[in-house]
C-alpha cells in the first residue's frame, strides 16, 4: 500500500502546472468545490469519471480546507 505523502502548497502548484500530478477536490460537494475551486483542480465528480483512463502511475494530489 502507497502511503500518502503531506506536500506543501507550493511543491503541489508545481507538480501540476508541469502536469505530473493530478489535482482533485476532495469534497464530493458541487457546491463546495465550487467555493473551493483552485487553479487547476477538478471537481471530484470529474475525478471518478476519468477513474477507468488514469494510469496506475498518475500522481494525484487531494486537497480540502
Amino acid at each position: 500500500m502507497i502511503k500518502a505523502e503531506r506536500i506543501s502548497v507550493e511543491e503541489a502548484y508545481r507538480r501540476v502546472q508541469a502536469k505530473e500530478a493530478l489535482l482533485v477536490c476532495g469534497y464530493n460537494d458541487e457546491e463546495k468545490f465550487k467555493t473551493m475551486q483552485l487553479e487547476g483542480s477538478i471537481a471530484y465528480s470529474e475525478f471518478e469519471s476519468r477513474l477507468p483512463e488514469l494510469s496506475k502511475d498518475q500522481e494525484i494530489i487531494f486537497y480540502c480546507a
